[in-house]
């Protein structure tokens, strides 16, 4: 039930998150006043992302917690594994978080710390006094390598996410046999949508 909250909050900030960047799409002026928008919430900003990485500890360390006992219950591998039910993303969960974390990592440094990029030190503010993340947003992605791995990151973050999405509503207890697949199956579309916006 913890990684289901925990995975739940991690969902919402996705998609807060995609709201926000699809604002570059409407013009500098938007995406700028939008992150300045959030620089005005000063110590609030800081208590909110504080919380979200709780959350992405407390969910990885749950989740390997979660493998580690499921692998002692079974410790002997079968001699020929039939994956019944089980998809490449089911199988995968822990890797693939293990790599999101390190995409998240390298996307805080690429953003938010901006280390990555010596021209986003040479930016100015827009004709409105705020901070060019629109300027930031395109340097940043004129690199091929970076835009790839950005891409690698979010398609590994669909997976996981196409996994979880219909393994939260079994940790509800919804296992009803017409309408939990259709959940699920609307979760892992819900998903690929999201895939969808962040790499538009």
């Amino acid at each position: 039930m913890i990684v289901a909250i925990t995975g739940i909050i991690l969902i919402l900030f996705v998609i807060g998150h995609l709201l926000g960047n699809l604002q570059i799409f409407i013009g500098p002026d938007w995406i700028n006043g939008y992150s300045q928008h959030l620089r005005d919430l000063g110590p609030l900003l800081w208590a909110v992302r504080l919380f979200l990485l709780a959350a992405v500890i407390i969910h990885i360390w749950v989740t390997i917690q979660l493998a580690i006992e499921n692998r002692r219950a079974r410790p002997e591998a079968y001699m020929d594994k039939q994956y019944v039910k089980a998809t490449f993303a089911s199988r995968h969960m822990v890797m693939s978080g293990l790599i999101v974390l390190v995409f998240i990592i390298y996307h805080l440094a690429h953003f938010t710390v901006r280390v990555t990029d010596n021209r986003f030190t040479l930016l100015r503010a827009d004709p409105l006094g705020h901070y060019d993340v629109y300027s930031m947003m395109v340097y940043g992605f004129q690199n091929y390598l970076v835009s790839g791995f950005y891409v690698l990151g979010l398609f590994l973050l669909a997976l996981h996410l196409s996994h979880g999405s219909s393994s939260f509503f079994q940790s509800l207890g919804l296992n009803d046999k017409k309408l939990t697949p259709r959940l699920a199956l609307g979760g892992r579309i819900f998903t690929w949508l999201l895939f969808a916006g962040y790499t538009s």
